[in-house]
């Protein structure tokens, strides 16, 4: 499971389709550390001990996450603190309105990180220094052992190269209503805090739309204009 130079996220093969019927599907899991030798420790670990969870995609970095063909998956395990300037609230938003359950682990362990992480929507918030065995108990319990994994595929990659070449000039209010409806709120709550008619945020969604099919960048659909908003830092 080598990541070697941290250029590329690593998508494991799936399982065949000849296993038994009776068995459970595994849980897809991703896992986003910026530490390759941690990354590559985690994924090791959870392939050879918890065969109930499948890693599918191990990431050092946030756009190498949601730019991956696996993503989304049906659980996510983030490192609290990434050395990129995408803020943990944005990154388990994000991925928590693609359709993916999030668990935060950190070494920084205080009240602050724990408040931070569970009020934009993780499941658990976990300390590095916590055994493996008892972070997958964690995950148990999150999942259920039942994987809603129908649901997340609308999600779509971008296609390899096909990264944003035009960012579409948006208004303030644009922006806002991106920035809300792509952290997970439906268009109603979004013309509640923005204290405005719900025509008049839909009317907001609908520009942001449309300025991206304009510069070639689709966003017809939640999960694209989510990853749109990704792309271009909305969610910083």
């Amino acid at each position: 499971m080598s990541m070697s130079g941290g250029a590329t996220p690593h998508v494991a093969t799936p399982h065949g389709t000849g296993e038994s019927a009776a068995r459970p599907a595994p849980v897809r899991l991703a896992i986003l550390d910026d530490h390759e030798v941690l990354l590559d420790s985690l994924g090791s670990w959870i392939t050879n001990h918890a065969p109930d969870f499948e890693v599918v995609l191990m990431a050092p970095t946030w756009l190498q996450l949601v730019h991956s063909p696996a993503f989304p998956t049906d659980l996510v395990f983030i490192d609290f603190q990434l050395k990129e300037p995408v803020s943990i609230e944005a990154r388990v938003r994000t991925c928590r309105a693609a359709g993916a359950r999030v668990m935060v682990l950190s070494s920084i362990d205080t009240r602050e990180a724990r408040e931070r992480a569970l009020a934009a929507g993780a499941a658990d918030f976990i300390s590095k220094a916590v055994p493996m065995a008892s972070v997958m108990d964690a995950a148990r319990r999150i999942m259920g052992m039942e994987a809603d994994s129908g649901a997340h595929r609308a999600w779509r990659p971008l296609p390899t190269g096909a990264l944003p070449q035009v960012k579409p000039r948006l208004s303030p209010g644009e922006e806002d209503a991106l920035r809300l409806y792509a952290a997970g709120f439906s268009t109603a709550e979004v013309a509640e805090r923005m204290n405005v008619q719900y025509e008049t945020a839909k009317t907001y969604l609908r520009r942001v739309r449309e300025k991206y099919a304009k510069v070639d960048r689709p966003a017809s659909k939640k999960a694209e204009l989510i990853r749109r908003a990704a792309e271009d830092g909305y969610l910083e």
